[in-house]
């Protein structure tokens, strides 16, 4: 396969299953518009794999592998192809992207997280070191403001995603957070929006809004259209965040939807910064 095919396939898996990423790289100039996507789908593919219906055994044995191609030059592999390519263009560090493996690793052993400071460390993993791969494309190193970015939108995504995750059998609200709040999984189970869960929900949505607040000082060691990339599809993230919030919470129904007029006034947003 040659690396342009192995670019274009990685990009339509982008525009497929992540659109608001998608809206955000397209301002991008075009290599690190594709390094961003081989980033962007090899970390899929990941989550693909660890959220997949595969047994245990087979999912592991599927993430070393995955975590193993790192170390190996030729590849018939789209996403591996692509990938490779990227980090002999930027320096994309190798630790960021088996971070995200060890990501998927842990979520085959843990699903429950006693503490938040036991779940940022799994967030550091999954969405962190997205951050931290990212933004040696970009062109910074301001590596800790990127991890805490990537951080964010994963606390994002955990409130999003509650019942998507539960069916999943996981449930990344901290366990002594769920208490305190008078909040119990036959609660989430049940959909049930009381005003316990509200208030719950209300502390993860301020704290998640309180990373993004400090990941996106990011945005000031980047040049202008890597800084519209990541502030349009933060922008996103705030939006949906933002709909959440707008929703009581009632996240049981599904995540919210932003139309296209909405996601095409972020990124007009961005560009008058």
């Amino acid at each position: 396969m040659t690396v342009d095919a192995a670019y274009g396939e990685v990009q339509r898996l982008t525009r497929k299953r992540a659109r608001n990423f998608a809206y955000g790289i397209m301002v991008l100039p075009r290599e690190k518009r594709r390094a961003i996507a081989a980033i962007y789908a090899y970390a899929r593919r990941v989550d693909d794999i660890a959220d997949g219906d595969l047994p245990a055994h087979d999912k592991r044995t599927q993430l070393e592998s995955l975590g193993a191609a790192l170390n190996v030059e030729a590849s018939d592999d789209p996403v591996l192809v692509a990938l490779a390519d990227a980090r002999s263009r930027f320096p994309i560090p190798t630790d960021s992207l088996r971070a995200l493996v060890d990501g998927g690793l842990q979520d085959l052993d843990q699903q429950r997280y006693a503490t938040f400071d036991d779940l940022h460390g799994y967030c550091c993993k999954v969405a962190g070191a997205v951050g931290v791969a990212c933004v040696a494309v970009y062109g910074s190193d301001d590596v800790g403001h990127a991890q805490t970015l990537g951080v964010a939108l994963q606390l994002i995504n955990i409130v999003r995603d509650v019942r998507e995750d539960w069916e999943l059998g996981r449930v990344y609200i901290p366990q002594d957070e769920l208490s305190s709040y008078g909040v119990t999984e036959g609660d989430i189970a049940g959909g049930r929006t009381s005003d316990a869960w509200r208030a719950l929900m209300a502390f993860q949505a301020e704290r998640a809004r309180a990373y993004l607040r400090d990941g996106l000082e990011l945005l000031q060691t980047l040049d202008s259209r890597s800084a519209l990339c990541v502030s349009t599809f933060a922008g996103l993230y705030r939006a949906t965040l933002d709909r959440i919030e707008a929703a009581d919470f009632d996240v049981f129904e599904g995540p919210p939807q932003l139309s296209a007029l909405t996601k095409l006034r972020i990124v007009g947003a961005g560009l008058r910064r």
